[in-house]
């Protein structure tokens, strides 16, 4: 089994986006890869995902409604085969969270889209408008899709 892990801050906005379309993209594909999210920090531990978020999720079909955040744990590395940060801050935390000899790769999760997305970090949508989010899951539908096609090679 291939295993991926998308981290944002509070595991509220960006990760659960990707953990949400990334999933369906797994199953629409019929392929067996375990698909979490989770956030460098605790401060929505248990929490849904912010409803703006499931708002701009569903209006293009997908379900986040049974995600629940989480903080991510050092067990994580050794679980997942890939955990991918959305922003460069949750990718330096990985790092240091990271267990010496810790197999999992680490990534930023632009490194897998297509221009324009390339390289950059996915914003945090939290404190804007609907627009922020909007905007996430463009580049998160885009990322992922890439993500889909080098997913036997992770």
């Amino acid at each position: 089994m291939r295993s991926v892990l998308f981290v944002c801050t509070g595991n509220i906005c960006r990760s659960p986006t990707a953990d949400g379309v990334f999933r369906k993209l797994v199953e629409d594909a019929g392929l067996d890869v375990l698909v979490d999210s989770a956030g460098t920090h605790g401060y929505h531990i248990g929490d849904g995902p912010d409803p703006r978020t499931v708002r701009a999720a569903r209006t293009r079909g997908y379900d986040l409604s049974r995600l629940r955040a989480r903080k991510l744990v050092v067990a994580d590395f050794e679980r997942f085969d890939l955990i991918l940060a959305m922003d460069r801050g949750h990718l330096e935390i990985m790092r240091r969270l990271a267990p010496p000899g810790s197999a999992a790769r680490l990534a930023l999760f632009s490194d897998f889209a297509p221009a324009p997305w390339r390289g950059r970090d996915v914003p945090d949508p939290y404190y804007g408008g609907a627009e922020g989010f909007v905007e996430v899951l463009d580049m998160v539908e885009a990322g992922a899709r890439a993500l889909l096609a080098q997913v036997t090679t992770i």
